[in-house]
């Protein structure tokens, strides 16, 4: 594949050439202090965390409603990306030394991760929607979702993946005039690279996020509306963990395709050096953001849901005591008895259709 020349340094993320030569020391020195220890930081919690949740979810006994599905769905996804952060580690490091092919995957995973986990949330808003604000259509709407829920959940994988083929197309390993492998989109031809990202990053954030997004906003608007209405506490408890996992994953992924939106924006501008630096360390500190966020949604289970929290310590107590590895502790008894508690306390109302787990 032919080389792509830029300047006399090579940026990261950066497809614009700079006005003037740019020392990349400092950048260098940044990428290998921060980059593979960041990642490691976030590959070795986020799997942890991801993994106990998806064992939570199997053993959970009660019945399981959508939501329990769409997020599970998530911790998959996010268990997928963070499988591809040891080959960030290694390129942010040094050079990427892992071919072409991996090159297209690993750089797809991540846009197979966001377009997954932002459709899935806008399918938690529906389903919160149908079950808090649709009472009377509820169950029905709701049984008829469980029994599709493969159909619903693999055509949110579909969409992923379809809105991820250009990134797959136009991702390459290739060498810059430094003689140093990179790992980056890679366009037909110069004069129409522009058009390319501009029509490709369009595409994703309309589907991908601006849609998606539309849907929760108009999802939880509605909720907040008809909760405000409602006496009973437990229907304002049960939308807590899913309004905290939207609010976190739009704090996290926002900055990151914003800058992305904005390098598209600017396609056709020179920048200075200055302007360069600034632009790459913006894409870097929103990107590491990003990927932070895989280990996040584990912690708001646990901290938020009090249902998973109860769960998980009842299943790490079986497991030991399966095990003979410790005796049964009267605490974690008393805590994990909560899930088999009164329904005033541990379900909302049994016109909801059932609480989710993570609730």
């Amino acid at each position: 594949m032919a080389n792509f020349s830029t300047s006399t340094t090579y940026y990261p993320d950066i497809d614009y050439i700079p006005q003037e030569p740019c020392s990349q020391e400092s950048v260098r020195v940044f990428l290998k202090t921060f980059a593979p220890v960041t990642f490691s930081f976030i590959f070795v919690f986020g799997l942890v965390g991801n993994i106990l949740v998806v064992i939570t979810f199997i053993n959970y006994r009660r019945r399981k409603n959508m939501t329990d599905v769409y997020l599970l769905n998530m911790a998959i996804a996010d268990i997928l990306f963070i499988f591809t952060l040891p080959f960030w580690a290694v390129y942010y490091y040094d050079e990427w030394i892992f071919k072409d092919f991996m090159c297209k995957m690993v750089r797809s995973i991540y846009v197979i991760n966001f377009n997954c986990s932002m459709l899935l949330l806008a399918c938690v808003g529906i389903d919160r929607y149908v079950a808090i604000v649709q009472v009377t259509k509820s169950f029905r709407l709701r049984t008829m979702a469980l029994a599709y829920k493969r159909i619903l959940c693999l055509s949110v994988w579909i969409i992923s993946v379809i809105l991820s083929a250009t990134t797959y197309i136009f991702s390459a390993s290739y060498t810059v005039n430094t003689n140093r492998l990179v790992c980056e989109a890679q366009y037909p031809k110069y004069l129409e690279a522009s058009k390319w990202k501009l029509a490709a990053i369009i595409v994703e954030v309309s589907v991908g996020f601006l849609i998606p997004f539309a849907v929760m906003f108009f999802c939880y608007v509605s909720i907040v509306k008809a909760l405000l209405k409602a006496k009973n506490s437990q229907r304002h408890k049960a939308i807590n963990v899913v309004v905290t996992v939207v609010i976190i994953f739009l704090i996290c992924q926002l900055p990151y395709n914003v800058i992305l939106l904005r390098k598209v924006a600017k396609a056709d501008q020179v920048p200075s050096c200055q302007e360069t630096m600034n632009e790459w360390y913006a894409v870097f500190i929103t990107k590491t953001l990003a990927y932070f966020h895989c280990c996040l949604n584990p912690v708001i289970y646990a901290f938020i849901g009090v249902k998973f929290r109860n769960y998980f310590l009842k299943i790490m107590q079986d497991l030991c005591c399966f095990r003979k590895l410790c005796t049964p502790i009267t605490h974690w008894s008393r805590a994990s008895s909560d899930i088999y508690s009164s329904r005033k306390t541990s379900e909302i109302s049994a016109s909801e259709g059932g609480s989710s787990f993570t609730m």
